[in-house]
């Protein structure tokens, strides 16, 4: 699924409406009547109150529409006008003539001198007075406003976008955003709900169709894209019926140190669980017995020095070498690594301390082959870019050092978002129980066990990422957060890959029963 920007957004408005025939106004109507649907299938006429903040632009006008079809529909409406500005945009206007001649109950408005509308906690309030369009600081009297929300702790749907949350730039004052429990979003998801300190500002989301132009939403070209099985489906490489275990690769994994032994083995498990075809660990003498006990299915080569890697010397031809787990950063080990870049060409792997050493001495970072895959958590990638005032600063950043040395730069998190060339793919699956030791290594293991068997740079960290989360989706539910580990992530590869290929059940159709005549 794509992520369009504001610009294209309105682009694609724009040409819907002149490719269909239609009015910028029936676009909003048809866009009003989808978050009509959504409440409405979900209340089916419940009394619950509902209070409709509408803004003097097309998100109001898109709240008013809302408002008065749940009026007709003879709910339990109070609209409001949050009267922000002298400028009004067309369709709100002509939507407010609208809800006016629909009920004798007009809107209230509210201005900086008003009194805080009444409202309960068990209450519903639709938020629908900032969208996508903000474009200046938001009034004092309108953020008493959203802290009245906050206070009444009733149940907030943002339309669009939680008001106040810009999709371009990180807001300045925590206090000028709407927290909404639930955000509906027009056509596409907005980036702002992937990113780490802004994602906060809303609970759930949830993408409707609102019949934008199928052409231009396919062939627009975007700078961000989120990452589901539609997405992973076309990268899969099937395997034949003759296929041998030459076919799929060799990963060299080196990593571990005395007491770290277990960072190594749990990423070569990952390799070769997710595909490839042998996987060789390299680690310190103190490996060899753990790794070739623990696990059988890997071939073992040791460093001269019992505790750490000092020295990175094979007589095999891996197609691709995973760097840094577990590793250290002594000084012979660093030597190693830098020695090492001098002379690999092969794809490579770098995660954890190797991560670190290329941030004590980036000038490593020239030496890296194009396209390696970098790994690192929040504060690995704060050690390798610098310090950021905000989350698009971070990706700014972060894109800049991945066109620099052209890399491919893979931000662990929630929605782990892999950056390359200039664009960013967003990860759709994982949870909370992938916050535990271990994880990440299992993540490079996949990675370049995919790498192994023949798939390019960049797709083997969106296939692998995606894997890695989706096994801990589908194991989550037995095992709790608390209780997952990262040795479930590669008992879950399995079903991860085998999810990819399920069929959505269909839905049940309910049937006459035994001897009864059919009703005419």
């Amino acid at each position: 699924m794509k992520i369009f920007s504001k610009e294209q957004i309105y682009e694609g408005d724009a040409l819907t409406a002149k490719k269909q025939g239609i009015t910028s106004t029936d676009l909003m109507e048809r866009a009003g009547i989808q978050i009509f649907n959504w409440l409405h299938m979900r209340m089916q006429g419940a009394q619950v109150p509902i209070h409709v903040f509408c803004g003097i632009g097309n998100n109001g006008g898109d709240g008013l529409v809302v408002a008065r079809h749940l009026i007709t529909h003879g709910y339990n409406v109070k609209t409001y006008i949050v009267n922000y500005s002298t400028t009004r945009s067309k369709d709100f206007l002509l939507n407010y003539d609208r809800i006016k001649s629909t009920t004798k109950d007009w809107p209230v408005v509210l201005a900086d001198d008003c009194e805080m509308p009444a409202i309960e906690e068990k209450d519903i309030i639709v938020d629908a007075i900032l969208g996508i369009g903000i474009n200046r600081p938001v009034d004092p009297w309108v953020k008493s406003l959203f802290n009245h929300f906050r206070a009444t702790k009733a149940f907030v749907l943002a339309i669009d976008v939680p008001s106040g949350l810009s999709t371009d730039a990180a807001p300045t004052d925590e206090e000028s955003v709407v927290n909404a429990g639930y955000t509906l979003s027009f056509q596409t998801p907005k980036l702002v709900f992937f990113l780490p300190e802004l994602a906060k500002y809303t609970v759930q989301w949830e993408v409707l169709d609102i019949g934008i132009d199928p052409e231009y939403l396919f062939t627009t070209p975007t700078v961000a894209e989120l990452i589901g099985k539609n997405e992973v489906l076309p990268i899969y490489k099937p395997r034949t019926k003759f296929s041998h275990k030459g076919d799929f690769g060799h990963a060299l994994i080196i990593g571990g140190s005395y007491g770290k032994i277990g960072s190594v083995t749990l990423a070569s498990q990952g390799a070769l669980a997710i595909g490839a075809g042998k996987v060789t660990a390299y680690t310190p003498k103190c490996g060899y017995i753990p790794l070739q006990v623990g696990f059988p299915e890997a071939m073992v080569i040791t460093d001269s020095d019992e505790e750490k890697i000092t020295a990175i010397n094979y007589d095999i031809t891996p197609n691709v070498i995973a760097f840094g787990v577990g590793v250290g950063t002594d000084a012979k080990t660093v030597t190693a690594f830098e020695t090492f870049l001098k002379a690999n060409k092969t794809a490579l792997v770098v995660d954890a301390d190797g991560l670190n050493i290329l941030s004590k001495k980036k000038a490593l970072l020239k030496l890296l082959p194009e396209n390696t895959i970098l790994t690192p958590h929040p504060k690995e990638l704060e050690r390798l870019v610098g310090t950021w005032k905000d989350d698009f600063d971070k990706l700014k950043k972060t894109k800049a050092f991945a066109k620099k040395y052209k890399c491919i730069v893979v931000i662990k998190g929630a929605n782990t978002i892999t950056v390359f060339d200039d664009k960013l793919y967003v990860n759709a699956t994982g949870n909370p129980g992938l916050a535990t030791a271990g994880t990440g290594d299992v993540l490079t293991g996949m990675i370049a066990g995919l790498v192994a068997q023949g798939y390019d740079a960049l797709s083997a960290a969106i296939f692998g990422v995606y894997l890695h989360g989706k096994s801990a989706d589908l194991l989550i539910e037995d095992l709790g957060y608390q209780s997952f580990i990262a040795s479930h992530v590669i008992e879950g590869i399995s079903l991860a890959y085998l999810d990819m290929f399920k069929q959505p059940e269909p839905p049940q159709v309910e049937t006459e029963e035994e001897g009864e005549e059919p009703q005419g």
